[in-house]
C-alpha cells in the first residue's frame, strides 16, 4: 500500500531526480514546472514543450529561468528573451551552454556589461569569428586571458594582439605551455625573439625558438624552473646543456631531461633515484620556499607515473621490461604490440601498465583477464571510469558478483538487466551506498523495495531512484503528491 511507504528523507533531492527522469509523462513534467522549492533541473529537459517554456519564461523563479538557460535544445527565440534578463547569472548561464544559437544573440551578449558572460563567450568554439575577435579589445583583461587561452587557432591579426597585451597575465596566456583546446598555436616567428626576452613568455615560447648553443646556455640559467623544464625538452638541446641539467636543482626540470630519447641511461636512472629517494612528507609548512620546493618534488615523483613517451610508444617491444613505470605505461599505449607483448604486460605488477594494456587491446582480453584487471585497479587519481567499463561480462559472471565480498564488484552486477530478484533485492539493502546506487534503476526491483530506495538516507541513491526510466508512474505521481504538487 503506498500509505505505507516510507516518506522520502531528502524529497527535494527526489524530485531533482525525478525532473531528470527521461520517462516522464508530459503531465508530470507540466506538474514538475510549477514546483518553486528545488533548482528547477526540470527546466533542462529537451522534451518541454512550447507553452511550458513559456510558462517557465512567465514564472520570474531565478532557479527555473537559470536551468532553461543552460538548456541546450532551447528554442532561439527564448534564447533572445534570456539575453535580455536582468539577471546576470541567467545571461551567463546561456553564454555558457548555448548551442547553434543565432547569431543575433551572440550579438547581444558580446558586450554584456557582466565580465562573466564576455568570458563564458571568450571560451566557445560556435561564436562567429569577427565577435570573438571583439573580444581581444575587451577592458577586462580577465576576458581577453580567457580568449588567448581557448581560441589557439585566432587569426593572426589576433594572436598578434593578444602577444603584444599590455597586460603581463595576457600575454602569458597567448604564449603558455598548455592551453584550454588543440591544436596549440605557433607565435609568428618575428614575434619569437621578444617573446623570449619576455619573462612571462619565455616559457611558451621556447618550444618554437632555432635553438642555437648560446641561447641553450643562456637559457640553462634562467631562474624560472618552468623555463628550464621547457629547454630540457627542445629536441635541439645540445649535448652539453642536457648534461648540465642532469643535476638541475629543480626535480620538474631533471624530469624534462628523463624523458628524452637521447638522454644516456645512466643519467635517466641517477635521476630516477634521485626523485624517487627524495620523496618526503610536507613538512615545513612555515617557509613558503621550502613548501613550494617540496610540492614540485612531489609533483615531479607523480609524473614519472604518468609520462607519456611518444618514442616509446612508436618502439615499445625494448621497453617492456622497463624499470620505469612511465616506459611501460607508455609501452602498452602501442596498439601494434604482439599477442606474447600484450599477455606479458597485462600481468605486470602496476595497475596503470595492466590497465592502459586492456583498453588498448581489448580483443585479446578475456573475461577472467578483465575481471581480474577491473579488481585490482588503482586509479592514479578520483574517477568514475573503471576498467569494466569497457568489457561485457557474461550474466553468470555478473550474478556470481552480486555476493562478491568487494562492494566494488557487487557494483558491477546490476549491468545484468535479467538479474533476479532475490538478488536485486539484496543489492538493494546493501551496507554500502554505492551498491545501493548501482542497483537504484534496475529494472527488476519490486515496487516496496524501490519505495525504500527513494527514502534512503544517503541522497545519490535517492536521487538515482528517482530519476531511473524504470520508476513506475504511480511513484512518480505518489512523490508529486507527497510535495503538495
Amino acid at each position: 500500500m503506498a500509505d505505507d511507504a516510507p516518506m522520502p528523507v531528502h524529497l527535494s533531492t527526489v524530485l531533482d531526480g525525478l525532473a531528470e527522469n527521461p520517462a516522464l509523462p508530459a503531465g508530470i513534467v507540466r506538474r514538475l514546472v510549477r514546483y518553486r522549492r528545488g533548482f528547477g533541473h526540470v527546466a533542462m529537459r529537451d522534451d518541454l514543450t512550447l507553452d511550458l517554456i513559456e510558462e517557465i519564461l512567465a514564472s520570474h523563479h531565478h532557479w527555473l529561468l537559470h536551468s532553461l538557460a543552460l538548456n541546450p535544445r532551447l528554442p532561439n527565440t527564448a534564447g533572445m528573451r534570456l539575453a535580455a534578463h536582468t539577471d546576470p547569472a541567467v545571461r551567463a548561464a546561456l553564454a555558457a551552454h548555448a548551442r547553434s544559437a543565432p547569431r543575433d544573440l551572440y550579438e547581444r551578449l558580446i558586450d554584456d556589461p557582466d565580465t562573466r558572460v564576455r568570458e563564458y563567450l571568450a571560451e566557445r568554439d560556435d561564436v562567429p569569428a569577427d565577435l570573438l575577435a571583439r573580444l581581444a579589445g575587451d577592458p577586462d583583461p580577465q576576458v581577453r586571458t580567457t580568449l588567448a587561452r581557448w581560441w589557439t587557432q585566432a587569426p593572426e591579426a589576433v594572436r598578434r594582439a593578444l602577444l603584444t597585451d599590455a597586460a603581463d597575465e595576457v600575454r602569458a596566456a597567448a604564449c603558455a605551455t598548455y592551453y584550454a583546446r588543440s591544436p596549440h598555436p605557433v607565435p609568428p616567428p618575428d614575434l619569437v625573439t621578444e617573446l623570449l626576452a619576455d619573462p612571462v613568455t619565455r616559457a611558451g615560447a621556447i618550444r618554437h625558438a632555432l635553438l642555437t648553443p648560446q641561447l641553450a646556455a643562456q637559457l640553462a640559467g634562467d631562474p624560472d624552473h618552468q623555463v628550464r623544464r621547457q629547454l630540457a625538452e627542445h629536441p635541439q638541446l645540445p649535448p652539453p646543456v642536457r648534461d648540465q641539467l642532469t643535476d638541475d636543482p629543480s626535480a620538474n626540470v631533471r624530469v624534462g631531461i628523463f624523458s628524452r630519447r637521447d638522454t644516456p641511461e645512466p643519467a635517466r636512472h641517477q635521476i630516477h633515484e634521485d626523485i624517487q629517494q627524495g620523496e618526503r612528507p610536507l613538512t615545513d609548512l612555515l617557509n613558503d620556499d621550502a613548501l613550494l620546493q617540496q610540492v614540485e618534488d612531489h609533483m615531479a615523483l607523480a609524473e614519472l607515473r604518468h609520462l607519456r613517451l611518444d618514442w616509446v610508444t612508436a618502439d615499445p617491444l625494448p621497453h617492456l621490461s622497463s624499470p620505469y613505470i612511465c616506459f611501460r605505461r607508455s609501452a602498452a599505449r602501442s596498439r601494434t604490440l604482439p599477442a606474447d607483448a600484450v599477455i606479458r604486460l597485462l600481468n605486470d605488477d602496476d595497475s596503470g601498465v595492466r590497465t592502459t594494456t586492456a583498453t588498448h587491446a581489448p580483443h585479446l582480453v578475456d573475461p577472467a583477464t578483465a575481471e581480474r584487471i577491473d579488481r585490482e585497479f588503482q586509479p592514479d587519481k578520483k574517477t568514475n571510469w573503471r576498467p569494466a567499463d569497457d568489457f561485457t561480462f557474461p550474466p553468470q559472471t555478473l550474478r556470481r558478483l552480486a555476493t562478491d565480498p568487494d562492494p566494488r564488484m557487487r557494483c558491477l552486477a546490476p549491468r545484468d538487466l535479467d538479474l533476479p530478484v532475490e538478488l536485486t533485492e539484496r543489492l538493494a539493502t546493501d551496507p554500502e551506498s554505492m551498491v545501493r546506487h548501482a542497483v537504484a534503476g534496475h529494472p527488476n526491483l519490486p515496487v516496496h523495495v524501490r519505495r525504500a530506495l527513494l527514502a534512503d538516507p544517503n541522497e545519490r541513491v535517492a536521487h538515482a531512484t528517482a530519476a531511473a526510466p524504470t520508476l513506475p508512474v504511480p511513484e512518480m505521481d505518489r512523490l508529486l503528491t507527497l510535495a503538495g504538487i
